[in-house]
């Protein structure tokens, strides 16, 4: 498995960022071939964070692709700085 982490930084407005998220990008992010899991975090102080999990690295960078597309076309004014982007293999879970 392979996932990617973005932290978003300055969220103008958390709660309409996580729903923008989860009407519109959740969706496309399910459509990824090898889809596991996704989780959008809000970490308080402006802060959010996603979380991809998908079985390959294909599937991963698709995802960090897909999400780069939607924020710019749909949280642009919500999520003003570009965010930090970590991804790599999976090597334990739970």
């Amino acid at each position: 498995m392979h996932a990617a982490v973005r932290r978003y930084e300055g969220v103008a407005d958390p709660a309409e960022a996580a729903r923008l998220v989860a009407e519109g990008f959740v969706p496309l992010v399910r459509q990824v071939p090898g889809f596991v899991a996704y989780y959008w975090v809000d970490a308080g102080n402006g802060v959010m964070l996603s979380t991809s999990v998908f079985q390959d690295r294909s599937g991963t960078e698709e995802s960090i692709e897909r999400a780069a597309r939607f924020v710019r076309d749909n949280l642009a004014a919500l999520l003003p700085n570009p965010p930090q982007v970590t991804a790599g293999e999976v090597v334990a879970s739970a």
